[in-house]
């Protein structure tokens, strides 16, 4: 996977992912993509394209335990989101719902760096060379992260009987 990493700071909380303003008139994930970080970076769900990264410090995804954050980050086409360290809740919703969560240091990283991860836990800075090491995932978190989520992984493992 290759894509432009958008660094952000710590703490960033699911209301900064997606505004709580802009969950009163839908919940539409594809609708509220284009206003993915909106409070900190205006414009930034427009200016995304399909396939960068999310980079972020501490405790990323912090706040309310709903999952249209991750959900947004999804269908805003962003291929990852590598931190330092994720909140449980949002950690847990994204990992439920297929979207790749990297934990790893990244200081190294800067806005605009093109990256590519590979085997969940490796990343290249393709523009300044720094290779980052990251936390392995634990086999059932990878094979539900392989599966697309932990609906298709329960549909493979569980095949509902033909009728």
């Amino acid at each position: 996977m290759t894509g432009i990493a958008h660094k952000f700071g710590d703490d960033i909380n699911t209301d900064y992912i997606i505004s709580s303003s802009r969950k009163r008139d839908t919940v539409d994930p594809q609708k509220l993509a284009r206003f993915l970080m909106e409070d900190i970076r205006p414009g930034f769900g427009l200016q995304v394209k399909k396939g960068d990264f999310l980079v972020a410090g501490k405790n990323f995804g912090c706040g309310s335990a709903m999952e249209i954050a991750p959900l947004v980050i999804v269908f805003a086409g962003i291929k990852a989101v590598i931190a330092k360290s994720y909140a449980r809740s949002f950690y847990r919703n994204a990992i439920n719902l297929g979207l790749l969560i990297v934990e790893a240091d990244t200081d190294p990283i800067d806005d605009g760096d093109l990256l590519e991860v590979e085997n969940l836990c490796i990343i290249h800075d393709l523009t300044t060379g720094e290779i980052i090491n990251a936390k392995p995932f634990p086999p059932l978190i990878k094979e539900i992260l392989d599966a697309g989520g932990i609906i298709s992984y329960l549909e493979r493992k569980y095949p509902m009987p033909s009728v």
